[in-house]
């Protein structure tokens, strides 16, 4: 593991060699300190926090490192030899910003963020796993996860992940995370073994009600399309491969009517909201003009697009002003996809330069509507 820094109670300089029963002690911290802190703003300020930032645990990519975990990622699969060097060059030189806390808090600092609700690296869900395994690897995570929060409270929330390959294991991961483990919500892919998240073969319909019930946040980040084969060239299945991946299962849950039957659920579309959230107008035109299209879903295929959240990744403020204008400032949460080249590296300044954008909006988008959806206090 790569976490250098000695939390109290860790005889151990490398944190995951602790023993177990010092990470039962920082388990139990994790709990205390998230259901009793009040996070305050810095003086005086809105609290700033990034809703869309990665932690790498080690451990984890250690143990399926035999079973060649890229075969199962079209991230890798869909990409040419010079898209593969590139991204072996960017692991190089950034796996310490994915794996160690002090240089995350130094990048923290010096973009201005005050907190991040950490998620898993997006291909360690390892939905491609039997499901024991799955379940093993999650719960290794999700225990990281929440040891990193009881260590840097005022810094961290986190989200975790579940095996979404076994609806019943999911499930039961899914009440450890939010009940025992306090973290607010998880990170899921938008597709589960080339399956779409509405397909009868999960039987999914049980997480997403449960995930409203408990009052999960779910962060559904793609590792690229899972039918690239004409994406390999020019990076293109990240460039236009994970904005379509994310369209295309936010439509699943929109036209299947996931959003209908869980109108409080909880869910955030990263990249700005992929294509859709630009193109909604489409989609509604479809569901007025024909039947095969609203087989399921009683209103407007927006209607339910407006109840998601999106974060800020457009990379341009007059695209992020018409994101707002659209969904409101309500539903647009501060992200920077931390520590990826592919990420946003002046969030702060992206949402400052976006036009007529009142000083209490902007302190909506930055932090005050994470603070909101993940329950942090102030």
């Amino acid at each position: 593991m790569m976490f250098t820094c000695t939390p109290p109670g860790c005889p151990e300089a490398r944190h995951d060699n602790c023993p177990a029963g010092a990470r039962r002690r920082l388990l139990a911290a994790a709990r205390a300190s998230a259901s009793t802190r009040v996070v305050r703003s810095r003086r005086g300020k809105s609290l700033r926090i990034d809703i869309h930032c990665h932690y790498l645990n080690q451990m984890a990519a250690a143990k399926v490192a035999h079973l060649d975990p890229a075969q199962h990622e079209p991230s890798v699969a869909f990409a040419n030899a010079l898209t593969r060097e590139v991204n072996v060059r960017q692991m190089r030189d950034r796996a310490h910003k994915l794996s160690t806390i002090e240089a995350r808090l130094r990048d923290m600092d010096r973009m201005g963020i005050d907190m991040q609700a950490v998620s898993p690296a997006p291909n360690q869900t390892y939905y491609w796993t039997e499901p024991g395994l799955g379940t093993d690897l999650a719960r290794m995570i999700n225990d990281r996860l929440a040891e990193i929060v009881a260590t840097w409270p005022d810094r961290f929330v986190a989200l975790g992940t579940v095996p979404l390959q076994n609806v019943e294991l999911a499930l039961a991961e899914l009440e450890r995370c939010l009940k025992q483990l306090d973290l607010r919500g998880v990170e899921i892919n938008p597709s589960v073994n080339g399956m779409d998240l509405t397909d009868p073969r999960l039987n999914l319909e049980k997480f997403f009600a449960r995930a409203q019930d408990l009052g999960a946040v779910v962060f559904m980040h793609p590792i690229g399309f899972t039918q690239g084969e004409r994406l390999v060239d020019h990076y293109f299945n990240n460039v236009i491969g994970n904005p379509m991946e994310t369209t295309i299962a936010a439509s699943h849950l929109i036209f299947d009517g996931v959003m209908q039957r869980n109108p409080k659920l909880k869910i955030i579309l990263p990249h700005g909201g992929g294509y859709l959230a630009h193109y909604w107008a489409r989609m509604d035109h479809a569901y007025r003009a024909r039947p095969d299209c609203r087989t399921v879903i009683k209103r407007a295929p927006s209607s339910y697009l407006k109840k998601m959240y999106f974060d800020t990744i457009t990379f341009d403020s007059q695209m992020l002003r018409h994101l707002i204008d659209q969904y409101g400032p309500g539903h647009v949460l501060l992200g920077t996809d931390y520590p990826y080249d592919m990420g946003e590296q002046d969030p702060v300044r992206l949402v400052g330069g976006v036009p007529r954008l009142k000083a209490a909006q902007r302190d909506m988008i930055e932090g005050g509507n994470a603070a909101r959806l993940l329950r942090i206090g102030r």
